[in-house]
C-alpha cells in the first residue's frame, strides 16, 4: 500500500489536525427557506408509517460475527487459515476496491453529522431527537456500520492489506470532516 501524505492544508508538516484557513467551503450550506423545510416538517408522519417500518429489529439483523471465524471455537485458528487460502485468489484491484468500500463505510460518523445538520427534516442536534428522520438517520448509521465492521475484519484475517496505513487513512478522513454541497 501507497504511503499517503500527511494532510495539512495550511502547508505546516506535521500538523495534520490544526484548523483549516477559512474558505468560501465553510458557509453554512445546508440552510433551506421555511417553505422547504415545511415540506420536510410535513412528511414527519409519512416517515414514520412508511420508512420507519422498513427498519429491521437488532435482534433480526445479521452481525459482522455472523460471516467470520468464531475466535471462541477450537477451529478458529483453521477457519482463519482457510479463509486467507480464499482470499489469495481475489485480485488486487478487487482487493483495493474492497478496501476504498471499507474506509467509506468507516467514516459513518462523518455522513451522520452532515445529516443531523440539515435543515430539512433531519435537525437532529442532539443526537437522539424523536423525529422520523433523526430516528432513521441514526438506524441507518447503526445498520451501515456492520457493513464497515464485517469487511474491516475480513480484511484484516486475510492479511493482504497494510491495516496501519488503513487506519491511518479512516482517522485522517474522519478527522478532516466534510464539506456539505449537496443543499
Amino acid at each position: 500500500w501507497p504511503r499517503l501524505p500527511r494532510p495539512s492544508e495550511d502547508g505546516v508538516p506535521g500538523k495534520a489536525f490544526s484548523p483549516r484557513k477559512a474558505s468560501h467551503r465553510d458557509r453554512v450550506a445546508h440552510s433551506l427557506p421555511p417553505e422547504k423545510r415545511e415540506i420536510f416538517d410535513s412528511l414527519n408522519s409519512w416517515a414514520e408509517d412508511n420508512i420507519l417500518v422498513l427498519l429491521k429489529p437488532v435482534e433480526r439483523s445479521w452481525q459482522p460475527q455472523d460471516y467470520l471465524p468464531d475466535p471462541s471455537l477450537d477451529r478458529f485458528y483453521d477457519e482463519v487459515k482457510e479463509l486467507r487460502e480464499r482470499a489469495e485468489e481475489i485480485p488486487d484491484d478487487y482487493l483495493v476496491c474492497l478496501v476504498g468500500d471499507m474506509v467509506t463505510e468507516e467514516a459513518l460518523p462523518t455522513y451522520q453529522k452532515m445529516l443531523n445538520i440539515l435543515d430539512g427534516g433531519v435537525r437532529d442536534e442532539t443526537g437522539s431527537s424523536p423525529t422520523s428522520w433523526a430516528v432513521w438517520t441514526r438506524a441507518w448509521t447503526a445498520e451501515e456500520n456492520r457493513h464497515g465492521d464485517l469487511m474491516n475484519k475480513y480484511i484484516y484475517l486475510t492479511g493482504r492489506a497494510d491495516m496501519r496505513q488503513v487506519e491511518k487513512t479512516i482517522q485522517y478522513l474522519v478527522g478532516a470532516g466534510m464539506v456539505s454541497t449537496c443543499i
